[in-house]
């Protein structure tokens, strides 16, 4: 297929668009690189710079790509920031995916593929976590996301246009090409990894209080590959509504340190911080829905062996993308 991505050179971006081009489509990658980074788009896709504010190009970029389905991964995704400044967040993860959407309806795209998030459901009422629960976000940043699936609902009733949004847990780990760097860097792994490879001094454990069995938060890791051959699956037609995608074994904090100290051989230090705004203390996936319907199975279930691969790409590019 004619597959066209946006925030493809980004961490979860890169590597789909890398699977996508092994499974043999035809990939267009769109990307602002705000976030993302231009030697992490795999070189057999080809690539736009564009920002998804500009409609008009958008629309037509989405064209010309001949695009029959589009991949959406172009979003603001930091908690904190959400709570400081949420207009950020609804503008571009509501209003600029608008246009995407817009584009994809006027281009006949049959099928949109979202890149959604746990976070639109809240602190959950049961673990693990299914599809069925209330959606009760507690930060700007999973209520935007909500807002765009409720959108998706809306133009597959309206315009026809079939959709897949996947509620990711914690993407994690690295494929051998690509990995994981953020200009601002707030994901556990690889904060931990960056001790480990001597960037920092030690680790800040935010919240050490939450009522879990050591205090600190509980989350779903799940590898960045099985990510992406999630998306691959859900190309096919028929293939229409929500999906969780998460390993279904939550780890802590400190279990998450413990895990990186065993894979690296290197003492991580800690420190115990405030909570941080809009953390649910436990989140863990059911992922039986996509296991049945999609026929998806994650390869990396373990947490030592999701942060093992993470590990070997951080030895191999210490400085991320600016090696």
């Amino acid at each position: 297929m004619n597959v066209f991505v946006t925030g493809g050179a980004g961490y979860i971006g890169s590597v789909c668009v890398s699977e996508l081009c092994n499974a043999g489509h035809q990939v267009t990658v769109l990307d602002n690189l705000s976030e993302g980074h231009r030697s992490a788009v795999d070189p057999r896709a080809q690539f736009v710079q564009l920002d998804l504010e500009d409609r008009d190009r958008v629309a037509e970029a989405v064209k010309t790509s001949q695009a029959e389905a589009v991949i959406h991964f172009a979003a603001y995704a930091l908690v904190g920031e959400s709570m400081t400044n949420p207009s950020k967040y609804f503008r571009n993860n509501v209003g600029n995916a608008i246009n995407l959407a817009d584009a994809a309806v006027a281009a006949g795209v049959r099928k949109f593929v979202f890149s959604s998030t746990c976070a639109t459901y809240g602190p959950p009422d049961k673990i693990p976590m299914d599809e069925g629960l209330p959606q009760r976000p507690i930060n700007p940043y999973g209520e935007s996301k909500l807002m765009f699936e409720k959108v998706l609902r809306w133009y597959h009733e309206l315009h026809g246009l079939e959709f897949v949004a996947f509620r990711y847990f914690n993407a994690a780990g690295a494929s051998p090409e690509f990995g994981e760097h953020h200009r601002i860097e707030t994901h556990l792994i690889p904060l931990v990894l960056q001790v480990a490879l001597g960037k920092r001094s030690h680790i800040d454990i935010l919240g050490s209080d939450y009522p879990t069995p050591d205090g600190t938060c509980i989350r779903d890791y799940i590898h960045i590959t099985d990510l992406a051959q999630a998306h691959i699956q859900a190309l096919r037609p028929g293939i229409c509504g929500y999906f969780n995608l998460g390993n279904g074994e939550g780890f802590s904090v400190r279990e998450v340190v413990a895990a990186c100290e065993k894979v690296t051989g290197i003492k991580i230090p800690f420190q115990d911080r405030p909570r941080r705004a809009g953390d649910p203390p436990r989140l863990v996936a059911s992922a039986q829905k996509a296991i049945q319907e999609l026929g998806w199975k994650p390869q990396y279930p373990r947490i030592e062996e999701i942060i093992r691969t993470a590990w070997a790409w951080h030895q191999r590019h210490p400085n991320g993308y600016l090696d």
